[in-house]
């Protein structure tokens, strides 16, 4: 994304914390955005287990990019904290351009409870995952939505995994994240008298800080991963999606894709963005060159 080109745009990514929401604060920060920052991992007070990432950090990452990041620590599952949110955003700013739901906090669910048939889930933890992933963003909506309806533009993304309805191998899961979908389709057609458009966005196989971990390997080293999971080298690191945000923020033909469901893959086919080594990963390409068998006709 050119330097600048979001320059005087004010922008919210709730999730910022790390991944995904990481790399789309920071590459909206490279075209010179002022980035919201939230999360509930602060310096001193992590809270997802032992992850070192925090909100200041990633709001640091953004303003030394280019942008200007403030991190504010917001538990998006209390409606309290993120209408008091919204509210300083208004107070501080002259309106909102882009709301960008990232919200997961379902990483220990996955660990614990992929590859159960939904009959033997925990329903407590099935229950505190969908309240992590979906009551989040419906309430985060739900307060940032007004700050766009009154400029009469802007965007909303919902950040999900995968552009299809395929099964994604867990019930509950599942559910997050085509209910993510969805959402940014239900937002879509209310938000259209108003001239806000709301669309899904997933990334390919992302390099996130975990995923790197989970490897035991780093970004510099990520290839050695490769040999523990071949599909490894199709990956993307969350630079690529920041970049795909990006584009998307600075679409003055943006409402064309309100609605939709978008991918990094098919994005850089479009706006031709590159990813942090000059690469141009296509996971959707890859995908249905190498797992044919799960592709959905």
């Amino acid at each position: 994304m050119e330097p600048g080109k979001l320059k005087g745009k004010v922008t919210v990514v709730a999730g910022a914390t790390r991944g995904a929401g990481r790399g789309i604060a920071v590459g909206l920060g490279r075209a010179g955005a002022t980035v919201y920052c939230t999360g509930r991992s602060v310096r001193g007070n992590p809270a997802s287990g032992d992850r070192p990432e925090t909100i200041e950090e990633t709001a640091e990452m953004v303003t030394a990019a280019g942008g200007t990041g403030i991190a504010v620590q917001v538990d998006h599952r209390v409606e309290a904290q993120v209408k008091a949110f919204f509210d300083r955003v208004r107070t501080e700013q002259s309106g909102l351009d882009l709301l960008v739901n990232d919200v997961w906090g379902g990483e220990r669910y996955v660990v614990s409870e992929f590859g159960k048939p939904f009959w033997e889930l925990s329903i407590e933890k099935v229950l505190v995952m969908l309240q992590n992933a979906i009551h989040t963003h419906i309430i985060t909506s739900r307060y940032g939505a007004p700050l766009l309806i009154e400029r009469g533009k802007g965007l909303i993304i919902e950040i999900t995994d995968g552009d299809t309805f395929k099964f994604r191998g867990n019930l509950a899961y599942d559910l997050a994240k085509v209910s993510a979908m969805r959402l940014a389709y239900a937002m879509s057609e209310e938000l259209k008298p108003h001239g806000v458009a709301a669309l899904s966005l997933t990334p390919g196989f992302l390099r996130s800080e975990e995923m790197l971990d989970h490897f035991g390997v780093t970004e510099e080293t990520w290839r050695d991963a490769i040999q523990k999971d071949t599909h490894f080298r199709a990956s993307e690191t969350p630079y690529y999606i920041g970049e795909a945000v990006a584009a998307l923020a600075a679409d003055p033909n943006i409402f064309e894709k309100s609605g939709t469901y978008q991918s990094t893959w098919k994005l850089k086919r479009e706006y031709g963005f590159f990813d942090k080594d000059g690469s141009q990963p296509d996971w959707g390409h890859y995908y249905e060159q190498n797992l044919p068998e799960l592709v959905i006709k």
